[in-house]
């Protein structure tokens, strides 16, 4: 008969001593701490974040008498603009959920978006209007006699990129302005923190690459832990000032939205990245970090040299992930007096949820050597208890050798709720009592993980397993590539072999693409082995999602229409 464990004590929770963890509060104390410090800086709008406070109780407040609060989703279609910013805070804080949708999604899938989380409301940028406008006629023709239009808000934005147009527009077709919208809320709202911390912030939608978005759900609780876990593991400082290059609508942006209130930092609005933006925001705006995918990363260190504002005026804090950072670009980063940090995640861990931890003994290393070591996804996160490589078939850890591959799995509390209305998808996912991630990994002997592939990007030619990302860390050692991207492509012989999409620096005559083909090609046959190397090279630009990750699954249907490769003389 078990016994039952007993405390050495049986004292109580009370309000005293408890309270929901949510990030809500760490806007609270910013206003109260440093209310007259510049919140967010938005071309010519400033706010401090006494300012901020107000307006996401307005917002709260607004909402509210709406009948906007717990059991509702509010959708923002946004760039990065102070409204975004705004939201993260003042949605949750009237008790709903924030669902930051991805701009470059088209109107159909925004219409499934917004009929899948029953968003209540729709806070949309001017420039997105009929976009969203799109999306809901396509709902509307879905669901015909049910539909009820959400409330619409559109936000005004009289940066340079933006046509006045568009918002008169919006207002013609009886959607409420931002700013009027908050003027109707009160700026002393009262608003109430989550009674149980399990509660939803935030629900974000993975991109649907063979199927339908799958909604991941968040709560206040994990929210608050990786908002202050960035702190902690990246060493940001109070007030430091963050360039927003990662999209807010991209895992909440990494939970950042809510990190910069911990710090009472600054947030610096970019409403359209380029190397020329990053560059001037260093050099005039004091930017101290940013975060951003690797590609990102890849325009920054090809810049021209009319948009590159260098030597940089201060050490400048780069935090990236989404994809594997090529060693290459870590390395044309470091020389730009960039100071990367590697991290790694999903969406279903509250972005990112793992470190390449730097160590100081790596520091006496060579370059090229610093940045191989820093190119891998490394240990957890502080605020992520459970992180392993398993075996995919036996769930046991593989050894720590760096050459055994198996897949990453995640376990604590910086994992996602579920899949919204997907209990399928959840089984899946949370098999055996993990996350799987779908990357395959290997463990190196210092615990170190690295990423060798998504397990539907194994490319298997004659029954060998090839690494994509293997074969795209050499290819982006060429000179001449600025870009890779490498997938299966079908095989009469060996059923499958290695087929790179390329990005080149300055593009070739058409006439000129075979002889740089065979180029590429005679370099990487001296620096991987035979059946790695691709016997197919395609040129052109990289299809991309909104947060700067190839669309792997377009190359791939591109590589299958191209029917088999000629069978290879390697």
């Amino acid at each position: 008969m078990a016994v039952q464990e007993r405390d050495i004590d049986d004292l109580p929770k009370n309000e005293a001593n408890y309270t929901a963890l949510t990030p809500l509060w760490f806007l609270k104390r910013a206003a109260l701490v440093h209310p007259n410090r510049r919140s967010v800086v938005h071309g010519s709008v400033q706010y401090t974040w006494q300012q901020t406070y107000r307006r996401c109780c307005r917002l709260a407040s607004a909402l509210s008498k709406h009948s906007v609060g717990f059991g509702s989703t509010v959708a923002v279609i946004a760039p990065n603009i102070p409204a975004m910013f705004e939201a993260h805070f003042g949605v949750p804080m009237s008790g709903a959920v924030i669902n930051a949708v991805n701009i470059r999604l088209n109107a159909p899938t925004i219409g499934f978006l917004l009929e899948h989380s029953s968003s209540a409301v729709i806070m949309v940028d001017q420039e997105y209007f009929k976009l969203a406008e799109e999306a809901l006629s396509i709902l509307k023709d879905k669901i015909q006699t049910n539909f009820k239009s959400p409330l619409l808000i559109v936000i005004k934005d009289e940066s340079s990129e933006c046509n006045p147009r568009n918002l008169q527009y919006a207002l013609g077709r009886g959607a409420i302005e931002y700013e009027e919208f908050l003027e109707s809320g009160d700026p002393e709202f009262l608003w109430k923190p989550p009674q149980d911390e399990w509660h939803s912030i935030a629900l974000g939608y993975t991109s649907g690459t063979t199927s339908s978005p799958k909604g991941v759900v968040l709560h206040h609780r994990g929210a608050y832990l990786t908002a202050s876990s960035n702190v902690l593991v990246w060493g940001i400082p109070e007030g430091a000032v963050y360039l927003w290059t990662l999209p807010m609508f991209h895992c909440n942006g990494w939970c950042f939205t809510w990190t910069l209130a911990a710090i009472c930092g600054t947030n610096i609005c970019l409403r359209q990245v380029t190397a020329k933006g990053v560059y001037l925001a260093i050099a005039n705006l004091g930017v101290t970090h940013f975060c951003a995918a690797p590609v990102v990363l890849n325009t920054i260190v090809n810049a021209p040299p009319k948009d590159t504002i260098l030597p940089l005026p201060r050490l400048v804090h780069v935090m990236t992930a989404g994809a594997a950072p090529p060693p290459s670009v870590l390395f044309k980063m470091s020389q730009n007096g960039f100071r990367v940090t590697h991290t790694y995640g999903l969406s279903e861990t509250y972005g990112p949820s793992t470190i390449c931890a730097w160590k100081p003994e790596w520091d006496n290393l060579p370059p090229e050597t610093q940045a191989k070591l820093n190119a891998r996804q490394g240990v957890p996160y502080t605020a992520l208890e459970h992180l392993d490589v398993v075996d995919t078939q036996t769930m046991k850890p593989v050894p720590s050798n760096g050459t055994t591959v198996g897949e990453i799995v995640f376990r604590g509390n910086i994992v996602m709720k579920g899949y919204l209305k997907n209990p399928k998808a959840n089984s899946e996912a949370f098999a055996n009592g993990w996350f799987h991630s779908g990357d395959l990994a290997v463990k190196h002997p210092d615990g170190y993980i690295e990423i060798k592939d998504r397990s539907k990007d194994i490319i298997i030619s004659g029954g060998e397993n090839i690494s994509s990302v293997e074969v795209e860390n050499t290819l982006y050692q060429h000179p001449l590539i600025a870009e890779a991207s490498v997938v299966a492509r079908p095989d009469s012989r060996w059923g499958e072999t290695p087929c790179a999409f390329v990005t080149l620096k300055d593009p070739v005559e058409k006439s000129d693409e075979s002889k740089t083909a065979e180029d590429i090609m005679k370099f990487c046959r001296e620096k991987m082995p035979a059946y790695w190397v691709p016997k197919s090279v395609v040129f052109g630009p990289l299809p991309k999602t909104a947060t700067g990750k190839v669309q792997k699954h377009l190359l791939r249907a591109k590589a299958k229409e191209m029917g088999p490769a000629k069978i290879s003389k390697l």
